[in-house]
């Protein structure tokens, strides 16, 4: 892939085969994860008189899903306050829901997009935007598994299991970055 480029109100990239192979099997994953947690949701009397859906009140036991559904509230890790507990928990089932629509809309709009055997992509702005936040989804799922910190060397020995994961972190980053410099430019 070329860097992105803007023409006009679009934005312009090119994937070959594998590239294209690669971001659109990253973003079903993470879709398929998104939607698994959705599917946990408490099916309730209630939300189906108002209309007001609800989700799981309790984080995620899956650590990348955790990274992607962040507790709303942040509790004091060394004392948590049960009444800041029932908080969080509320808040998780009342916001939750409309998070994994928007997580799993902004998937489907890369995989719309996105020609399975690589080639041209072509966005309007509001796709871009969605790319973006997928491509962040997938950057954090995938920071998540490789344990990605700071201080973690660019490159890690090519004995180590998550070196060509890493090559791909780092790939998503430029892919991204670059999207963002064709959207502001």
């Amino acid at each position: 892939m070329k860097k992105w480029t803007r023409t006009g109100d679009q934005v312009l990239g090119r994937f070959d085969r594998q590239e294209a192979a690669v971001v659109r099997g990253l973003v079903s994953q993470i879709q398929d994860m998104l939607l698994a947690r959705a599917e946990e949701a408490p099916q309730d009397e209630l939300a189906e008189l108002t209309g007001i859906r609800t989700g799981p009140s309790t984080p995620p036991d899956d650590p990348i899903l955790g990274r992607l559904l962040p507790d709303f509230h942040r509790l004091d890790p060394d004392s948590p306050d049960p009444a800041e507990v029932d908080s969080a928990n509320a808040l998780r089932s009342l916001h939750e829901p409309e998070l994994l629509d928007l997580k799993t809309g902004v998937a489907a709009v890369v995989l719309q997009t996105c020609p399975p055997d690589g080639g041209e992509v072509r966005l309007a702005l509001e796709q871009a935007e969605a790319w973006l936040s997928a491509l962040n989804d997938v950057r954090l799922a995938l920071g998540t598994a490789l344990d990605v910190q700071e201080d973690m060397p660019d490159e890690l020995p090519p004995d180590d299991p998550r070196s060509p994961h890493l090559g791909v972190y780092h790939w998503l980053t430029w892919v991204q970055e670059t999207l963002v410099e064709a959207v502001m430019n």
